[in-house]
């Protein structure tokens, strides 16, 4: 008992000032996932200890304690937290609890994407903003009205005639990603504080004592929840009040389903995990409400939350951890790219114990030090990176890094040249990371796609002397691998197949692989379309490539001094010796002119194409093939696992959508075969 007294009020002294880090002073200096485990172990310990729980712990509370920076609101209804959920198990609990009081399972429910940014309340009389307010500790908030009126999709007045004496809804500031990149680009460029993450730079956006500082923010808002209606129409359903606030000419989030069963609510928490990268603004789980609103009525609410919603969580992707070391790597290119070495922490669902810091200017900008405990995030299937340092836990004077004058792998100098945004390694292939660097690329995905053939490969072969550059892939013997550590016989005959497979590749994807600076997936297309093949873009002058459409100064300047340098010659020359396909063939019959003029984007894999095949279809037609939707596309070309925002904004905008038999039909007969 003495024990679990004083570990209490530790856990409360903790929370407490991490509540006020994270709503106050918007500089929070512990994850999301951290502090989650701090108020789980002190309800646990309360739980087994009830008698000593007080009315002022935080877990008796529903929000975090008021700034002095604003004058206080009080608002009109209470704002209660959520209970969490971070399985399907939780959330079926949660249903069969409902279902235990009402005697039946709820009367369907509304999901809604749980938007990370800074919850605010906006009152209305008579159809007229009246004030606006942070959400603060559930009860009195901040009025923040000044700074919420900049907000351009925060309605001043309400559409329509006839509204409501007191309307009082409830909405989520957030910074579209795009927004925050930019934020950060000028306060990069003015020598300012760069902002952790979009939710922290929403945050204090909002909480600025100059509007005019809120209004370049390019902020935007959510509404997700009607609160209190005084002289306006009576409402059956969530999904009804949602209606009618967008008839009123609030933001409602398009994302939101209404759905008849926990099933249905399963599925689309599954879907939103999984396009939660795809939305353009940060999402850090889904929020899921008994739509019924006599059914909210009958479950009411607990001392802090309703009974009748929940909060499913994603797996957190940041995590605060120690930084431990800063080395540097070096790519294909010469590009000299530090990263940070990590106490291991597991964060977007894999243990992390290393981090791309960019290069030199962004560890300057970011100031992260040795020593420093940092925040890490990792997105999905993004490469980890360090967001940046915890100030505020920084513990002495610690070191400011630099780069390295040599190379740490060959020993000569690193340069960086004027208006460059990255130092590189002038030991040019002598260097052995970036050999390493460029066979990897050569083999990747996005370049010929040779299966089993990673980083452990060519470590292997690398250090065994079998391949020095590409064209070795296909000429090394692979039986010399045969009864090392890992090499039995299928080991040796599937990648002794993914070589002979990778030989009849489109040269594009050749031209790619090779790692030419500035020549991505497209311009090798581009330039492959024009030329054929590599030997007649070898043989063509810097001008000749420069008057290709699409083609810049820039990237037909290093086309060709590439080309002019017999090591490149000799290699392209090995390449066709070892079988590689150097010249694509054109479809016969294909007109150039079929698709002259229009634009497609492709989502997901369309049978029988990979995707750089359907584009690559679609460009000798004369078509474009882009990656995103947008009012000037012609078609959204949609396969097996589609982007979900794709479609999403290809309906907004009225952009035909195209399934895989309709493509290949609009790849024989051109654009006849498209609706309509």
């Amino acid at each position: 008992m003495p024990e679990d007294a004083s570990r209490i009020e530790e856990l409360r002294s903790q929370v407490n000032e991490h509540l006020y880090r994270y709503h106050v002073l918007d500089d929070p200096i512990i994850s999301d996932a951290q502090f989650d485990a701090l108020i789980a172990e002190l309800r646990r310990i309360e739980g087994e200890n009830p008698e000593l729980v007080t009315p002022d712990s935080p877990t008796q509370r529903v929000g975090a304690p008021v700034g002095d920076l604003f004058a206080p609101v009080r608002h009109l209804r209470p704002l209660f937290s959520l209970d969490n959920a971070d399985s399907s198990d939780m959330l079926l609990a949660w249903e069969h609890r409902m279902e235990r009081q009402l005697g039946r399972p709820p009367a369907g429910y509304v999901s809604e994407l749980k938007i990370d940014g800074l919850a605010v309340v906006l009152t209305y009389r008579d159809g007229v903003l009246a004030t606006g307010a942070t959400r603060g500790d559930g009860v009195t908030g901040e009025d923040v009205t000044a700074n919420l009126r900049t907000i351009k999709s925060v309605p001043l007045r309400l559409l329509g005639e006839d509204h409501p004496a007191v309307l009082e809804v409830r909405g989520e500031v957030y910074m579209p990603e795009k927004a925050f990149e930019e934020l950060n680009r000028r306060q990069a460029e003015a020598g300012d504080r760069i902002f952790a993450n979009p939710r922290n730079a929403a945050a204090g956006s909002v909480r600025q004592k100059d509007p005019t500082i809120t209004a370049s923010r390019n902020l935007a808002i959510w509404v997700y929840q009607l609160g209190l209606v005084e002289g306006g129409p009576a409402f059956e359903t969530h999904a009804d009040t949602m209606q009618y606030l967008r008839d009123a000419g609030f933001r409602t989030n398009p994302a939101s389903e209404r759905l008849g069963t926990i099933d249905e609510v399963l599925d689309y928490v599954e879907r939103a995990e999984k396009g939660r990268h795809e939305t353009g603004y940060q999402t850090d789980g889904v929020v899921i409400k008994a739509d019924s609103l006599a059914d909210q009525d009958s479950l009411g609410f607990t001392s802090k939350a309703p009974r009748w919603a929940i909060a499913y969580k994603f797996p957190p992707e940041e995590q605060v951890t120690l930084l431990k070391a800063i080395q540097i790597n070096i790519g294909r290119t010469g590009a000299a790219t530090p990263f940070a070495v990590l106490e291991p922490v597991f964060v977007g669902g894999a243990t992390v114990g290393l981090a791309t810091l960019h290069n030199a200017d962004q560890v300057a900008l970011k100031d992260v030090r040795v020593g420093d405990q940092v925040i890490v995030r990792r997105a999905g299937d993004v490469i980890p990176e360090v967001v940046g340092p915890v100030v505020a836990a920084r513990k002495g004077r610690l070191k400011k890094w630099t780069m390295p004058a040599l190379c740490p792998f060959c020993g000569n100098p690193i340069v960086r040249v004027e208006g460059e945004a990255v130092a590189r390694c002038t030991g040019g292939f002598e260097c052995p990371s970036r050999v390493r660097e460029w066979l990897f690329h050569f083999c990747s995905r996005g370049g010929m796609d040779i299966e089993h053939m990673g980083y452990k490969t060519i470590d292997l072969l690398l250090s065994e002397g079998l391949v020095t550059d590409p064209a070795d892939i296909f000429t090394f013997d692979v039986n010399e691998l045969r009864g090392r550590e890992g090499w039995g016989e299928i080991s040796v005959n599937n990648l002794s197949r993914a070589i002979e497979a990778a030989k009849d590749r489109p040269v594009a994807r050749l031209l790619t692989a090779l790692g030419i600076r500035h020549v991505g997936g497209t311009i090798a297309r581009t330039l492959v379309r024009h030329f054929g093949g590599l030997p007649a873009l070898m043989a063509a002058s810097e001008e000749e490539i420069a008057q290709v459409e699409g083609i810049g100064p820039k990237i037909a300047r290093g086309v060709a001094e590439w080309a002019a340098d017999s090591v490149n010659r000799d290699l392209v020359a090995n390449l066709g010796k070892a079988g590689v396909r150097l010249e694509d063939e054109v479809e016969a019959g294909v007109a150039g002119d079929l698709l002259a003029g229009a634009t497609f984007v492709v989502s997901g894999t369309v049978e029988g194409f990979t995707r750089e095949e359907a584009q690559a279809a679609i460009e000798q037609r004369g078509g474009k093939a882009t990656g995103s939707v947008s009012s000037k596309t012609t078609a959204l070309v949609v396969g097996d696992s589609p982007g979900a925002s794709k479609s999403r904004k290809a309906e907004e905008l009225g952009v035909p959508i195209i399934d895989g038999d309709t493509f290949r039909e609009l790849l024989e007969k051109g654009l006849s075969a498209l609706p309509g």
